[in-house]
């Protein structure tokens, strides 16, 4: 069970795939045509914070590093995403989840990684003392 900041961690990544499936369906329905690379990359945002909601809520030792590998996949996308759509905006005529790095989700989406990967990191459970 998760506990503590680690319940916050659910929380907020829970709302971030609530949010972010919901934007890639409505703008994958309504208007893919006009900026598909935009609304994909926001799919795939969704894919990677619902994975790694489960993977959090699912805990153990496999789950805790496939967590912490996705937070690092996480973070790569948005800071390639923020660094793209601030360098060359017009390769997006729409926004996706991690355009400039998260703004029009007041930026959570770079911060979570990096709080995710902090706590993943302290939450380890004991390590076996090696023998010597």
């Amino acid at each position: 069970m998760v506990t503590g900041p680690g319940l916050l961690l659910v929380w907020l990544y829970s709302v971030m795939s609530v949010g972010a499936v919901s934007r890639s369906v409505y703008q994958i329905l309504t208007d893919f045509g006009t900026a598909p690379l935009a609304h994909s990359l926001s799919a795939i945002a969704a894919v990677v914070y619902a994975f790694i909601t489960y993977t959090l809520v699912r805990g153990g030792e496999t789950a805790r590093r496939a967590a912490l590998v996705c937070c690092a996949a996480e973070l790569a996308g948005v800071l390639i995403v923020g660094t793209w759509t601030v360098l060359e905006p017009s390769a997006f005529p729409d926004s996706t989840v991690w355009s400039e790095y998260g703004m029009g989700y007041l930026f959570i989406p770079v911060l979570l990684p990096v709080t995710g990967m902090l706590w993943l990191r302290r939450s380890r459970g004991p390590q076996p003392v090696a023998a010597g």
